[in-house]
């Protein structure tokens, strides 16, 4: 476990394997919206981008502050906005602006990552 701490307070954000699924996500998710009808541009769209931006902005400003209990912090806002990307997925597809072959294509890339940071999570200790 201190090996996994000393590598993550060590290393730069971007250098963190998850962090840069995170901005993966977020470039399909962006993609993926492009296609939601032009009513929604201001709506269900912005808010998954809004919030698949906010998973890798909350990685590196947990890890900037070298504190584990604070990176734990922020992974759970992070696994918060990740399950708030899902939610507007699934909304997303009920509503018939994304197809079910889109949706699949980042589902296993939210459940890797959210596997990841669950691991990374448990791995720091809570204070």
């Amino acid at each position: 476990m201190e090996q996994i701490q000393e590598k993550v307070a060590a290393r730069n954000y971007r250098d963190l394997i998850f962090w840069q699924n995170a901005i993966k996500l977020a470039k399909a998710i962006y993609k993926l919206t492009e296609k939601f009808p032009k009513h929604e541009t201001y709506a269900l769209a912005d808010q998954i981008r809004r919030a698949v931006v906010s998973v890798p902005s909350n990685i590196a400003e947990g890890q900037a502050r070298k504190a584990p209990a604070e990176f734990r912090r922020f992974l759970h806002i992070a696994l918060g906005s990740l399950a708030e990307v899902d939610t507007q997925l699934v909304l997303a597809q009920e509503f018939n602006y994304l197809s079910k072959e889109d949706g699949d294509s980042v589902d296993g890339q939210i459940q890797d990552l959210r596997k990841k940071l669950y691991a990374l999570m448990n791995s720091l200790p809570a204070r």
